[in-house]
């Protein structure tokens, strides 16, 4: 097995305009998270994953760049940058930047001056199509809903923006833009940093002709089009060229955002000899509760536990020893993981301890999205009017208008699906506001703050903050935690998820029950664990308990050590 520091990592990622607001003015800033560093330090993380901080309009938070090279002003100066970076770097904390490089803003100067006329030097930067028939060059639909096309008067074209209008796509067939994008990855680097994650990297190579998208939706006027822009015809062409030019020069960590990749797409993204990226995001585990032909935002369904198994045991089967998998549950994306795959009510101590166990045995580098670590839960707004996030909104506006969904059922999908679950400010003690800032703050506090937060973690013993300091511990004393293979058992349990990890005469026993009930864990036959050792779990328990019998406590989580 190659060994590298960053399979041995624990990332941990931050959501600037959330975590905390060190001026007042109810956003977030990089400031916030300098006062934050020794609290990073304390949880034990190897790696922090910053968000774009980037100069931004902020049409999509930020996701939205104007700017490579500068900071956006909410969030401070270059200098405060330098600062948190001496900072992160002085407690042993490794810094990789959100890399957005599909698309930049309508208010970047390329996309100025591409809409200047077409004759422009700049124009070639951007996908720009003549009229179809008076209408869209194609039906492509944006994934923040209505057509991927935006017409601009002044040359009378379309440009094309798979997400807001005013996130025009960058024209990757252009060797000039690679080599802009090429340069500004090398001024980072040079400044420190230790890698990158790399938004929607995978959407970079289009088919060329740009053809309709089959239809999906009858009826709809628009449809999805990723099979003409998800791991496009030159897609491994650019990143190679990418590793060429820049990143075999570093020692990095680079984890692209894949959205409908497969394991073997992911093989061929990280492969020690041959790939060009550390590992990658796939997101089959994130549409389990979604209905099939629906982007996971717009529908919910009772996600199975057998679908879990079979998604995470597939990518860590088939990218054993020829890729590498990174290990998450939720992001800024995405819902909070308690409330989406564990229990935010009853057991929601127990719940979020087993998630954490889950995410930190599998074989994979674990992501830990911020607050996660305190388990902090998923947030229901009485009104839309309380949203801030541009896809939930629109996605609400055209369920309710356009399909005809009753209002309460389309914000019950916002409440269940809405990325500012994620986005609800850091819940760092009881005090007003969360400790989050002394002013409004952007977005709302989850009312659930009193009894959630930081301060009230710290201070219990037996707090999910110390379950997860412990877990990374444990993994870094622990190599088989990293470099063990994985193995599932108990396949078809309804409610149990086992495995086991093995490093040459060394093997690990995960058992996890996904449920509030009480089912009993019997190893299976022709599996013995001699001399069983807890390692970690998230209750007490007996050393006399029988592991041939063992009977289970809600969402409780088991990790035995067996002895040769």
């Amino acid at each position: 097995m190659n060994q590298t520091w960053w399979k041995e990592s624990v990332v941990y990622q931050i959501y600037p305009r959330s975590f905390k607001d060190s001026n007042g003015d109810g956003i977030g800033d990089l400031r916030g998270i300098i006062q934050k560093l020794d609290y990073l330090q304390a949880l034990g993380i190897d790696v922090v994953w910053l968000s774009p901080v980037y100069k931004s309009p902020n049409d999509d938070n930020g996701y939205d760049i104007s700017d490579y090279r500068d900071i956006m002003d909410e969030f401070g100066t270059l200098a405060d940058w330098e600062e948190l970076l001496a900072g992160m770097h002085q407690r042993g904390i490794r810094l990789v930047m959100d890399l957005v490089v599909n698309h930049t803003s309508d208010e970047h100067p390329w996309f100025i001056e591409s809409r200047k006329s077409k004759d422009n030097p700049y124009r070639d930067y951007y996908i720009w199509r003549p009229p179809r028939d008076g209408h869209e060059p194609n039906n492509w639909l944006s994934h923040f809903s209505g057509s991927a096309w935006q017409y601009d008067e002044a040359t009378g074209e379309y440009f094309l923006h798979l997400f807001s209008k005013k996130q025009a796509d960058l024209n990757w067939e252009n060797p000039g833009v690679r080599a802009e994008v090429y340069d500004l990855m090398r001024w980072w680097l040079d400044k420190g940093i230790d890698g990158f994650r790399m938004d929607v990297i995978n959407m970079i190579s289009k088919t060329p002709g740009l053809p309709d998208a089959p239809v999906i939706s009858p009826g709809d006027r628009y449809q999805y089009g990723g099979k003409y822009f998800l791991n496009g015809p030159r897609q491994l062409e650019f990143l190679q060229e990418m590793k060429v030019n820049v990143l075999s020069h570093y020692d990095l960590l680079t984890v692209g955002e894949t959205p409908g990749v497969t394991p073997q797409d992911a093989i061929a993204y990280t492969h020690p000899e041959t790939g060009a990226l550390s590992m990658v995001f796939q997101f089959e585990h994130m549409h389990l509760d979604a209905d099939r032909d629906e982007s996971s935002r717009r529908s919910i369904k009772r996600w199975r536990l057998h679908d879990l198994k079979a998604v995470m045991t597939r990518w860590q089967k088939e990218l054993e020893n020829q890729g590498w998998n990174s290990i998450y549950l939720t992001n800024h994306d995405q819902p909070r993981a308690v409330s989406r795959f564990g229990n935010d009510d009853v057991y929601r101590v127990e719940s979020a301890k087993l998630l954490a166990t889950f995410t930190h045995l599998l074989q994979g580098t674990p992501y830990v999205y911020q607050g996660e670590e305190i388990g902090m839960t998923n947030v229901a707004f009485p009104s839309i009017a309380d949203y801030q996030d541009i896809e939930s909104v629109n996605i609400y506006w055209e369920l309710v208008r356009e399909k005809g969904m009753d209002p309460g059922a389309a914000l019950a999908l916002v409440h269940a699906k809405g990325r500012d679950n994620a986005r609800t400010p850091m819940q760092w003690d009881a005090g007003s506001q969360a400790g989050f800032t002394t002013g409004e703050p952007w977005i709302k506090v989850n009312p659930n703050y009193p009894a959630i937060n930081v301060e009230q973690a710290l201070a219990d013993p037996n707090s999910i903050f110390h379950y997860y300091r412990r877990l990374i511990q444990l993994r870094r004393q622990h190599s088989i935690m990293v470099y063990g293979v994985y193995d599932l058992i108990l396949p078809d349990h309804d409610e149990i998820y086992a495995f086991t990890r093995t490093l040459e005469d060394e093997r690990l026993l995960v058992i996890l029950n996904f449920s509030s009930n009480t089912p009993v864990f019997s190893l299976p036959a022709g599996l013995d664990c001699p001399g069983a050792d807890l390692l970690i779990g998230n209750y007490e328990t007996d050393p006399s308990d029988d592991l041939h019998q063992l009977r289970l406590r809600p969402w409780e989580a088991r990790v035995y050590r067996c002895k040769s």
